[in-house]
């Protein structure tokens, strides 16, 4: 399938978590979480220690600084209070169901065809005169930058990385791969596009 699919599928995957109710969401998060401890378990724990913080973050703003009843009634104006707990849980959530679905797009899509795919999604950018070239080139960049420095390993500064060279002292050429649309990827997409048309004017 080609790559611009799978990352439009992606996308929208991601969206609908995004749109569940919490009972569902709690599901898809619990399923999710699963899935990429099976499938991607060291990148999906990378990915989860990166965001700690954010998340600690998200249920204190949310839980401690959302009025309402106090969910230690010892402790009323020193604890959360409910209403915050359930949006810090709602929030946190859907944060942890993105990184899962990221772990695993990352681990099953190489990050040449990662980038192709966004690549050819963005070349309507063309037409208000931003080159989806250089998007794609910088992505790329970057990606190769996070997977070739992970926590632990590489070179101590990023600089170093810019720096370093292989052994005939030549810089490795960066290209973009542009992948072709076959005919099962048209039929797929135009099927796709229908049903998402019936689907909003339902």
């Amino acid at each position: 399938m080609h790559s611009g699919l799978i990352l439009l599928l992606w996308l929208a995957a991601v969206a609908s978590i995004q749109l569940l109710p919490p009972s569902a969401l709690a599901i898809a998060v619990l399923g999710c979480a699963l899935v990429a401890l099976l499938l991607a378990p060291a990148r999906a724990r990378r990915l989860v220690r990166r965001v700690r913080v954010l998340l600690l973050a998200i249920v204190i703003l949310f839980a401690w600084f959302t009025p309402g009843e106090a969910l230690l009634v010892d402790w009323p104006r020193l604890g959360p209070t409910r209403e915050g707990a359930a949006l810090a849980a709602l929030h946190a959530g859907r944060l942890l169901a993105v990184v899962c679905a990221v772990a695993l797009l990352l681990e099953r899509l190489s990050l040449d065809r990662l980038v192709s795919g966004l690549h050819a999604l963005a070349r309507p950018l063309r037409l208000i005169g931003v080159p989806p070239e250089r998007l794609a080139l910088r992505l790329l960049l970057v990606l190769r930058l996070v997977e070739a420095t992970p926590r632990g390993s590489g070179p101590g500064h990023w600089k170093a990385w810019l720096l370093d060279e292989d052994e005939e002292g030549k810089v490795e050429p960066v290209r973009l791969q542009r992948e072709r649309l076959s005919r099962a990827d048209a039929v797929f997409a135009l099927a796709l596009f229908a049903a998402l048309l019936w689907w909003s004017l339902a």
